[in-house]
């Protein structure tokens, strides 16, 4: 998939509305997996959307799914898995020095979670604000906690919250082969491409 759209790329030359820098060589972009299309929009952008124990034993897993898939995103790598605590505690290794952090630990290994990997235009902060407020008491109705949740501990569902996190956590929790590149005939009507 990834090659397709190089040789498009290079064949159409620089592409429309984005030229890369000239000290930039051309293959050094696609290298590093960046694409895009007419007016430089990146609709390329991943990010890691969790569903939580609380939320596999409601059985909300379809519900979100449709939830993303309905707002245009594609969906590029999905794994149900019972996380093990040294991979948690690799993933939220940024909220140790929190009071809940151990309860949180062993909360997320109580039970399997859906892991899923989405692609899309400004994906990252999009599904920030579909998943809501960490709180389920503050989070806007329509949103997915604000909707589905009742309780702060069991919030159902975790979000990357930067495009950096996102490539990180991507990474811990996903193989390269486990993602699945390939292109959905709904793009030109979801983006003006």
């Amino acid at each position: 998939m990834l090659l397709r759209g190089l040789r498009r790329w290079l064949k159409g030359g620089i592409v429309r509305g984005f030229p890369p820098p000239v000290e930039i060589p051309r293959l050094a972009w696609a290298a590093v997996g960046i694409r895009f299309y007419s007016a430089g929009i990146e609709i390329h952008e991943q990010t890691l959307v969790a569903v939580k124990p609380d939320g596999v034993q409601r059985r909300l897993v379809g519900e979100i799914i449709q939830r993303f898939e309905k707002r245009g995103f594609q969906l590029m790598g999905l794994k149900l898995v019972q996380p093990s605590r040294d991979v948690l505690l690799k993933h939220y290794h940024d909220l140790q020095e929190k009071p809940f952090y151990s309860a949180l630990i062993q909360y997320m290994s109580s039970g399997p979670i859906i892991l899923m990997v989405w692609e899309g235009c400004d994906v990252v902060r999009i599904s920030r604000m579909m998943v809501g407020d960490t709180d389920p008491a503050l989070a806007q109705p329509g949103t997915v906690r604000g909707d589905l949740c009742v309780h702060i501990s069991r919030n159902a569902i975790h979000a990357s919250d930067s495009v950096e996190v996102a490539k990180k956590e991507i990474s811990l929790w996903f193989h390269r082969n486990e993602l699945v590149e390939w292109e959905s005939c709904t793009i030109k009507n979801i983006y003006n491409v």
